[in-house]
């Protein structure tokens, strides 16, 4: 069933179990993800990327997902991950998504309050949460500005006052997680300054002044032990996507070296799925999220 992110994210999970937000681009990510929640009666957040609504067409995908997710007894709600552009989030909006998220962590301090604080009041006024996020997470983009992994961190006090002024539902804090996997030499110098770890000190501190959900984005690349102390620290929300997408891609390469005579793709595609199915209950199971939708209506 498809139902409203706040449904299934609240006060009353945190410091005890978190949900997984699922990253899908096409139709096989979507069945694995909710094959994955079905299976575990556990309530997951499937969430698209922008690139994601360019490559499969925005009203496909999303019809895709609401099919997927209606025909599912478990609860599953629809959100946007980073998203830049306020004409694209009300667009989203009006297609029946329960939660987006604005990044505007490239922009100044001021900037970034400003743009939130008018998508929030859109967004509220339409039943719908907003995320945003304050520092910057570990990824592709981030090498031409920075010179130092600690200058992209969350900052305790700025996250409450951030919080307080813009009225936002969820904040994606930075404390050292990475998005995807870097290759760029520059990238790496950036990296090279800090290890691949949460900032689990920082994380406390952002905990104690924020009472709202926190997100870690990036999460594929967190040591469990670290997702199972950051659960108990108030982290609601770990974003997927990577580990899905390497689960996916090495079944498919497997099945088609294994199998180069076969030529109907739902035969390469179906060991794909499954293993993207299996990477995605493994995730839902670290967080604690199993049998959590059992009783819901």
């Amino acid at each position: 069933m498809l139902v409203h992110l706040g449904r299934i994210v609240n006060h009353k999970m945190l410091g005890k179990y978190a949900l997984p937000a699922f990253n899908t681009s096409d139709l096989e990510m979507t069945q694995g993800i909710v094959r994955a929640a079905k299976k575990l009666k556990a309530p997951v957040i499937i969430q698209t990327s922008v690139g994601a609504l360019e490559y499969a067409g925005i009203e496909q995908l999303v019809g895709i997902i609401k099919t997927e997710a209606h025909e599912s007894p478990t609860p599953i709600a629809l959100h946007q991950d980073h998203c830049h552009d306020f004409k694209l989030i009300k667009k989203l909006i009006d297609l029946g998504y329960s939660s987006v998220m604005l990044d505007a962590s490239h922009l100044s301090y001021k900037d970034n309050l400003k743009l939130t604080k008018a998508v929030v009041a859109y967004a509220h006024k339409r039943g719908v949460w907003v995320q945003a996020e304050l520092g910057r997470i570990l990824g592709n983009e981030d090498w031409q500005t920075v010179k130092s992994g600690e200058d992209l961190m969350t900052d305790p006090d700025q996250a409450a006052k951030f919080v307080a002024e813009t009225r936002i539902d969820t904040l994606a804090v930075a404390v050292g997680s990475l998005h995807g996997i870097p290759v760029d030499p520059r990238i790496k110098k950036v990296l090279s300054t800090l290890k691949e770890h949460v900032d689990l000190k920082r994380l406390k501190a952002i905990r104690a002044k924020v009472k709202i959900p926190l997100v870690m984005h990036g999460a594929s690349g967190v040591p469990d032990a670290q997702i199972r102390v950051a659960i108990k620290m108030g982290v609601a929300v770990f974003n997927i996507d990577t580990d899905l997408r390497v689960a996916f891609n090495k079944a498919l390469r497997d099945n088609i070296k294994k199998y180069p005579q076969v030529y109907d793709p739902r035969k390469l595609l179906k060991p794909a799925t499954d293993a993207l199915q299996a990477m995605a209950e493994k995730k839902i199971k670290l967080m604690g999220g199993s049998g959590k939708a059992k009783g819901f209506k």
